[in-house]
């Protein structure tokens, strides 16, 4: 008995997966060959068997790119795409200049990266397994960690797959069971898996012959727990309409543009004929949908290990009618919570927020949000500055930025401090000094939206090296414009030194925009070390971001014009995200008043604004990170009927000529050329939560409140909630018959608020509801 209490304690103790070992497939290698046709997705096997009743049981297990873990052929968990991305292990030089410089892609050397991570889960499996024999399973799919798309993503290595199942048996029996050599594999029919390839599931090759399972070198990545929260299938939806068409094949409508799957349930088909689902979209990525017969009935399918992106669907092959009962489209994403709401008495308003909801969720996959979920699914952290604010305002974001900022973390040049463009690392992330800014930006804005000072704490060293790489691009007038060379090159690098990206008319120079963010993070970063009790950093970095300002406003003020001249940015010789080189203004000075400017200025800023706005015909004319500032900028300046005004018009450029497009989510470029499913525009609907309806954050994670409602334009009531970490914060108000403003609050325990109405009134708040009214 002694000596069985002594095992269960060791076991207890001991670190996870200590005895355990990768394994893989002997059909691969250690590298994975991206020139090789691909490979069947390995099954592992392994059997047990317990001599007594489970007391309790406990694995530990991951797999890259992704794994599914199965008990008795019961798969545990409800995750799917599992685990959450990261960088994996280095990659080495090698891969980077003879796979990836070729592609025209932006190589960088990760030799001197901080580190990599490999993440696992734990499950609870006690109920899962029973006295006598068990069996073991994993299927492991390649994810980014091998796939086969050179430009977009280096591979690894090959897949492979780690367990360590602890158990502790009635009688006192304590039990380890480990993934080794001991396991058993086979071709599963999974014949094909890709990110971006798609896949392909053949049932003829279901009954391979196993092998025995080799063992494989581990990633160079520390093990560590899941940080981030899983992907599921968030939802279901069942078709709109299904329509025969002329070829005998389906083409069905689910009614929103997701990502995810399409669900095939009850259908046979003779032996080596195939059902192919094609998705029609606006451009590349998704890859090919296929599952062949081996001639018997089959209850359900689905793919497992990539995710399309999806409104439509032809079914090709279908054997008979096709009924909404045999197909569901499967909605994939991380699975968060959403924690933030808006309404108002304006329907163009709420659909905006309905189809960026839509379109954040359908780009939040593995930890991370990416660019777009189909053509490139790359974890730009540029994407990340312009649209992360209006998303921590939306779903509960807290563990899914703190792990993304991990990855950030690990991906920081410890040498100089640069932040690449992606992170995980994808070769074909270009970007700028605007991308790596959220190594400064978001745990700043992380720490006010939930007031949890760890986030400050993990990633404040981190912000001040980011911050002294972007200091070595100073130049002697104080300004900053960061020319980063190609890996090996000798010339400045467009895709690595972007400052604003796909604005409306005029891109605005990097020299510029480089300069502000500079600000920002230097800003930021004194905030944080104020945060932390860091009195002589707080005063030093604020002095630091006093002097970048001073420069700003010295070098890009035209005092002719009674306006900030941000000069011309570089265009990209194809054009790309460059605006059409219309209209007036570049949204300079929107950048300028989100700084402050010096106040014998200010009137002639924002009557330049003015002048903008009405030469442009009300239109917005801004980028990503502009667009991101607009809003909130010209209410807090007086011109609450300019936002009003973009934000309401139907005709390019604007959100709402996307709405009379018919869009469905977010385009990438204001006139809808590329990619029509992509977040960063989102950040200009902030303005509707901390202005049009008016609650914001006076004190960090809410716990003093700022309700500021800005009755604009024609809207007669507007509300807003937001779970903060005292509970609901929440603000109603409309214009009632009499024409006065009527606003109702709601303050959590825990916090207190601050009411200022139009009128000039202001009132303290406590906790609990309350109502005003205007005086006029």
């Amino acid at each position: 008995m002694l000596l069985s209490l002594l095992l269960s304690a060791a076991i207890a103790a001991a670190t996870p997966f200590e005895n355990s070992q990768w394994i893989g497939a002997p059909w691969d290698g250690e590298e994975f060959d991206v020139e090789a046709p691909a490979k069947p997705a390995p099954e592992f096997m392994k059997e047990i068997d317990l001599p007594a009743k489970v007391k309790s049981a406990t694995v530990y297990v991951t797999g890259v790119g992704f794994y599914e873990f199965f008990i008795n052929g019961v798969k545990v968990g409800d995750e799917v795409l599992s685990p959450n991305e990261t960088s994996y292990s280095p990659r080495g030089e090698a891969l980077y200049c003879d796979r990836i410089a070729k592609s025209g892609s932006c190589a960088i050397s990760d030799e001197n990266w901080r580190g990599n991570r490999v993440l696992y889960r734990d499950f609870d499996v006690t109920k899962m397994l029973k006295k006598g024999a068990n069996t073991l399973g994993a299927v492991v799919g390649n994810g980014f960690y091998a796939t086969a798309s050179r430009r977009w993503v280096s591979p690894y290595g090959t897949p492979r797959f780690i367990c360590d199942l602890r158990i502790e048996l009635v009688d006192g029996t304590v039990m380890d069971i480990v993934s080794d050599e001991s396991w058993s594999v086979k071709r599963g029919p999974i014949v094909l898996n890709d990110m971006y390839d798609g896949e392909i599931y053949d049932a003829r090759e279901a009954d391979g012959a196993w092998e025995k399972a080799a063992v494989r070198k581990a990633p160079g990545g520390r093990l560590l727990p899941q940080d981030g929260p899983a992907d599921r299938v968030v939802e279901v939806l069942k078709p709109k309409t299904i329509k025969k068409l002329e070829d005998g094949s389906f083409e069905v409508d689910f009614g929103d543009y997701v990502s995810g799957w399409v669900r095939l349930k009850d259908f046979q088909l003779p032996e080596g004929e195939s059902i192919e689902i094609e998705f029609p979209i606006e451009t590349s990525g998704n890859g090919i949908y296929k599952y062949i017969s081996d001639g018997s009935y089959v209850k359900e399918y689905a793919p497992r290990f990539t995710w399309w992106v999806f409104r439509t669907a032809i079914i090709k092959g279908w054997p008979g009618e096709l009924t909404a009962k045999n197909i569901a489209g499967e909605v994939v994403n991380s699975d968060v919570a959403k924690t933030g709401d808006f309404e108002c008495s304006n329907p163009l308003f709420n659909r905006m927020v309905r189809i960026w909801e839509r379109t954040m969720t359908d780009n939040m996959h593995l930890g991370v949000s990416t660019d777009c979920p189909h053509r490139e699914k790359g974890p730009y952290t540029g994407d990340l500055v312009a649209a992360c604010v209006t998303n921590l305002h939306t779903y509960d974001t807290k563990a899914f930025y703190s792990k993304w900022l991990h990855d950030m973390s690990d991906c920081q040049d410890t040498l100089t401090g640069y932040v690449p463009n992606g992170a995980p690392w994808h070769p074909g992330c270009g970007g700028g000094v605007a991308w790596g800014a959220a190594m400064n930006i978001l745990p700043w804005e992380h720490y006010m939206r939930y007031g949890d000072l760890k986030v400050l704490e993990e990633n404040y060293f981190e912000m001040t090296e980011h911050l002294r790489f972007m200091d070595s691009w100073k130049l002697e007038d104080g300004t900053m414009l960061q020319a980063m060379t190609y890996y090996g090159g000798t010339e400045p690098f467009y895709w690595l030194n972007l400052g604003e990206w796909c604005p409306s008319y005029n891109l605005v120079s990097e020299n510029f925009v480089h300069t502000w963010y500079l600000w920002r993070c230097a800003d930021y970063t004194a905030k944080a070390a104020a945060a932390l009790g860091l009195e002589e950093d707080a005063a030093r970095y604020a002095a630091y971001a006093e002097e970048v300002a001073n420069a700003f406003h010295k070098k890009f003020w035209n005092a002719e014009l009674g306006s900030y001249d941000g000069g011309v940015g570089i265009l990209a010789s194809d054009g790309y995200g460059t605006g059409d080189g219309g209209g007036m203004g570049d949204g300079a000075n929107i950048f300028a008043l989100a700084m402050g400017v010096p106040a014998e200025r200010h009137e002639a800023v924002v009557a330049r604004v003015r002048a903008e706005f009405e030469a442009n015909n009300g239109h917005l004319n801004t980028g990503i990170y502009g667009t991101g500032l607009l809003g909130e900028v010209l209410c807090d300046n007086g011109m609450a009927d300019l936002a009003f005004e973009a934000m309401n018009k139907r005709d390019f450029p604007s959100y709402g000529w996307w709405v009379e497009q018919g869009a469905d989510t977010f385009w990438e470029q204001w006139n809808g050329t590329a990619s029509r499913n992509h977040p960063m525009m989102g950040g200009g609907l902030i303005w509707f939560y901390r202005r049009l309806a008016g609650v914001s954050a006076l004190e960090p994670g809410y716990t003093k409140i700022l309700f500021r409602p800005t009755p604009c334009g024609d809207v007669t009531w507007a509300t807003y909630s937001l779970e903060t970490v005292n509970g609901e914060a929440s603000i109603y108000w409309k214009i009632n018959r009499r024409g006065r403003l009527v606003v109702k609050t709601v303050v959590p325990k825990g916090s207190t608020a601050v009411l200022e109405m139009p009128d000039g009134t202001s009132y303290e708040l406590g906790a609990g509801r309350s109502t005003h009214k205007s005086t006029n």
